[in-house]
């Protein structure tokens, strides 16, 4: 047996850690996507919202979720589309990865979300847009940023989009 094949070189194999470590491209990617998203966090923070408080012409909201296996509060920044009244539409679309991202699968284990948007906090529940919603919102989301039609493109994923509701709270005046 050649060296090659006794180290599995140019056969396929590869060791079990090699197989659960995401390729060098992915690791890079997920390194600068979360060091944009630091830099925007710090700024939006320091400055109120003031600073950053649009991207591409969407407002910037802060979610927060529940891990879904570590039970920690987790926070991410994200534009959101479109906006109708109290009710907020994300895009979990992760630049187009084929992964869905950390957010999306938290708040599918955990609805209950907390966000900070337009100088408020306050919590919402979250739910995916059903197939009839999401055709109803997916023009308006391409109309404020096309980008999204892009993301789609790239990734064979259907590329969720989600509803934020806000809690509605009971009128305790009614039950007295």
């Amino acid at each position: 047996m050649t060296r090659s094949h006794r180290e599995g070189v140019g056969t396929g194999a590869r060791s079990a850690n090699a197989r659960r470590r995401p390729p060098l491209r992915t690791g890079l990617k997920d390194a600068i996507f979360r060091l944009s998203t630091g830099i925007h966090r710090a700024l939006f923070t320091i400055s109120n919202g003031r600073l950053l408080g649009t991207v591409l012409g969407m407002p910037v909201v802060t979610l927060v979720t529940t891990g879904r296996t570590s039970g920690k509060q987790r926070s991410t920044m994200l534009t959101a589309p479109v906006v109708d009244g109290e009710r907020l539409v994300l895009v979990a679309s992760f630049g187009g990865d084929d992964r869905h991202p950390a957010w999306y699968r938290n708040l599918q284990a955990n609805p209950n979300v907390r966000v900070t948007f337009a100088g408020s906090t306050r919590t919402m529940v979250a739910r995916v847009a059903s197939d009839e919603e999401k055709a109803q919102l997916w023009p308006r989301i391409i109309a404020a940023a096309p980008v999204y039609a892009g993301y789609q493109q790239k990734t064979e994923r259907h590329i969720p989009v989600v509803i934020l509701d806000p809690v509605q709270v009971r009128d305790r005046s009614a039950t007295t």
